[in-house]
């Protein structure tokens, strides 16, 4: 297949940068539908005019179809992105960054889907239904999945779907609550992926962020004390990687402490860890949730995080040597793999 696409690309060029349009162009409407002409124009960053005559090509040829409420993939549509897939990673160069990528974080297993977080809302679902593809073919029966919070994790609860490989799996909040929107804490995301699975969940009622005092104190409470067993046995760890000062504004860090966190070096932020460009850990929060040594033990730990902005974050955190799989998008990769870092 490689080849094949090789040698089109030296005789048909234009065809091969038509293929990568509509693909684009099919993958924005399946993420955003339904969706008006003028919502996809922005989402894809380009103008009505220049959609207009390919999104009347697509409805002709049945991919697409119009009603009120906008645009949507068909039944006919759906089938083409599908059979499409084995392709994306060849015809975008994907497959070859993805390598780039093994080589350079010594990841065993990298994934990068087609954009740029940091430019499309739409790639950042892309990001979270192939974690939810390669989530549904880790699990195995009887399994302990630790999540994280944030927006990379919620589009993975968003693409799980009812599966009998979930059968008596438990989700588990690897943290207490950010402070953040509520559709975007780890416990509710736990809540969420085990009601599209089938699976069951427990919860974590604690804060994240706890003055070492209370830290003690709640760690005496039994609920408590069953979720972090749970947390100690978890074989798959799914989470994000954020940037560290950002993380921080999150957590409502004073304006010394976020001066003494960039005065540290430090980069990148992952269950309540702060690290510098080294991999070194500069800052850790006192907090109840899954502590860095036991993502180490787990057998299977799946990091999702994509978005130009997020390559030194990625690059930080890969020197924990902790991961098994990372799921990056195509602007995150190339930053990773220029001479910049």
């Amino acid at each position: 297949m490689r080849r094949l696409l090789e040698l089109q690309q030296k005789l048909l060029p234009d065809l091969t940068r038509v293929l990568r349009e509509r693909y684009m162009l099919l993958r924005s409407i399946y993420h955003l539908q339904p969706i008006g002409r003028r919502g996809l124009a922005q989402a894809m960053n380009t103008t009505e005019r220049i959609l207009r005559s390919e999104v009347e090509l697509l409805k002709e040829t049945g991919l697409l179809t119009v009603t009120a409420a906008g645009m949507q993939l068909s039944g006919e549509g759906q089938q083409v992105l599908d059979d499409m897939e084995p392709l994306v990673g060849e015809l975008f160069g994907l497959r070859d960054l993805a390598e780039g990528l093994q080589k350079k974080l010594g990841i065993p297993e990298v994934i990068v889907v087609q954009g740029d977080a940091d430019q499309s809302p739409w790639v950042k679902a892309e990001l979270g239904r192939v974690g939810a593809r390669v989530l549904k073919q880790a699990i195995q029966e009887g399994d302990i999945v630790a999540v994280t919070g944030g927006t990379s994790i919620a589009s993975v609860a968003n693409h799980l779907t009812p599966s009998a490989s979930f059968k008596h799996v438990q989700f588990v909040p690897a943290r207490g609550g950010l402070g953040e929107r509520v559709e975007l804490q780890a416990n509710t995301l736990a809540a969420a992926m085990a009601a599209k699975t089938g699976a069951t969940y427990r919860l974590l009622h604690v804060p994240d962020r706890l003055h070492p005092e209370a830290l003690q104190t709640l760690l005496k409470e039994p609920q408590v004390q069953d979720v972090l067993a749970l947390l100690q046995n978890t074989r798959i760890v799914l989470h994000g990687i954020g940037d560290a000062i950002a993380m921080a504004r999150r957590r409502n860090y004073s304006e010394e402490e976020l001066a003494d966190l960039a005065e540290a070096g430090a980069v990148s932020e992952a269950f309540g860890y702060y690290f510098n460009e080294a991999g070194e850990t500069v800052h850790r929060m006192p907090t109840i949730g899954l502590q860095l040594e036991e993502v180490h033990k787990a057998e299977t730990v799946l990091s999702i995080a994509g978005g130009e902005s997020k390559a030194k974050a990625i690059l930080s955190f890969a020197k924990q040597s902790c991961q098994n799989v990372l799921i990056t998008d195509e602007g995150a990769a190339r930053a990773l793999l220029s001479t910049r870092l």
